[in-house]
């Protein structure tokens, strides 16, 4: 059960992702919370400062995940790198709305705040690819080193682009599925290709 909080800051993601932060007023978000607007101040203090713990909440939460892969031993280090990418791949298929906020920040954020978040989440991810690489290459999981940063771009970039096209390639493929077969088609396609790149790219061979 979610708490009271939760509830807010949900009901505001769905807002600022359709409406953008300056297009949001609080009493919109109360309304959508089902709470009186006093409660926003209350739990957040500001308009400003809910956005602010809206992407550190979710921040942390990819943070968490990523963390808890890398601490892992019982599975190696390829083994890993695919978790990794099918729980992001997941993330941004059930939190669509807040990946489209990010994007958007990205661009044109002007709080310096958020944009510390996002820095600080992308320097958390190249760390854990990082540590996942070096251990791999040490012990002839991985039989190349490719630039890293290169990496993080190869698994995110691919991940954003390929889910904010979705729609578009549907139409391309003149696919008439439903929207929920489809798009449990697409994201096993997408991270399949992902998997397929980052195995070239790690130079990772099965059953060594």
């Amino acid at each position: 059960m979610i708490s009271k909080e939760e509830n807010i800051l949900f009901a505001a993601e769905k807002l600022f992702a359709e409406k953008g932060f300056q297009g949001t007023s609080t009493r919109e978000i109360s309304k959508a919370a089902n709470v009186n607007i006093s409660m926003i101040s209350y739990y957040f203090g500001s308009k400003e400062k809910l956005y602010e713990k809206l992407v550190e909440y979710r921040t942390n939460e990819g943070q968490f995940f990523a963390k808890d892969i890398l601490e892992r031993t019982d599975i190696n280090e390829w083994e890993k790198m695919m978790i990794i990418v099918d729980k992001f791949a997941s993330r941004i298929r059930e939190h669509k709305c807040f990946y489209r906020i990010m994007q958007r920040e990205q661009l044109y954020s002007e709080n310096l705040k958020i944009v510390k978040y996002l820095k600080n989440t992308k320097l958390i991810f190249l760390n854990i690819y990082s540590k996942i690489l070096e251990k791999g290459i040490s012990n002839g999981i991985f039989k190349k080193n490719p630039p890293l940063y290169l990496l993080h771009s190869t698994i995110s970039g691919t991940l954003f682009y390929a889910s904010n096209s979705k729609e578009m390639y549907k139409e391309f493929l003149k696919n008439e599925e439903p929207d929920e077969v489809f798009n449990q088609h697409y994201y096993k396609e997408l991270t399949q290709h992902i998997k397929h790149i980052l195995k070239d790219l790690l130079g990772y061979e099965e059953n060594k």
